[in-house]
């Protein structure tokens, strides 16, 4: 196990073990106790009574946070003709087809985010086993294979972010920064927890969120009230 730093300690020092903190009490928290020299991103994570062994149960998904992530998106956009004009338009930072796959190949992923045109895929298929990996591949669960470019580039530039259910039914996502104002940190907060609420499998027995927990980069978890 990893050793604990004398700064995590006495972070961890200052949250009330099995406390669960009203959001907005919790942001604070989070925020007092941050000792990143950084502007260190807060995370989100939600322990859930899933199985994702079972299809309906593997949740997948994607959403546009209302006070953006604090973190510029690189984007990179697999289309061609009037499509390649419209994502360029957009604002994206790559545009190409072929010879994206290629730099790909090469050994280039200076993006973060990967949207394709559906009439692309097949030539995203060459790469997929160094994509997937990387969460990089696009999915339409996701909104990252679409007709609708131009759309897409801008939620992925203005704070959309993905989220999926790991083996052990956690799902773990930004919600913004340490810098963030406590009521938008909230609003993101809650923006997350709604929409992963609603998606709630009807094969679910029992309690669904079983733990909420937010953090900062290197901090301490801080439990909070659903």
């Amino acid at each position: 196990m990893a050793k604990k730093g004398k700064k995590f300690i006495e972070a961890s020092s200052k949250v009330e073990k099995g406390k669960k903190y009203p959001v907005l009490e919790g942001v604070e928290l989070v925020k007092k106790i941050a000792f990143e020299k950084f502007d260190a991103s807060v995370e989100l994570a939600l322990n859930l009574n899933l199985d994702p062994r079972k299809a309906e149960q593997n949740l997948r998904g994607a959403l546009v946070l209302p006070h953006g992530t604090g973190k510029e998106k690189r984007v990179l956009v697999f289309a061609r003709g009037e499509k390649a004009k419209e994502a360029q338009e957009a604002g994206a930072d790559f545009v190409g087809d072929e010879d994206m796959v290629a730099k790909i190949q090469e050994g280039w992923f200076e993006f973060d985010v990967v949207i394709a045109t559906p009439d692309m895929m097949a030539t995203l298929g060459k790469i997929g086993r160094l994509l997937g990996p990387k969460g990089l591949m696009p999915n339409p669960k996701t909104g990252t294979v679409t007709q609708d470019v131009a759309k897409a580039v801008s939620e992925s530039k203005g704070g959309k972010i993905t989220y999926r259910v790991d083996k052990n039914g956690n799902i773990q996502t930004l919600v913004g920064k340490v810098s963030f104002a406590p009521e938008n940190l909230v609003e993101n907060i809650k923006t997350v927890i709604d929409v992963i609420s609603k998606a709630k499998p009807s094969t679910v027995k029992g309690v669904y969120m079983k733990n909420v927990a937010i953090s900062s980069t290197m901090g301490p978890g801080v439990d909070i009230e659903v």
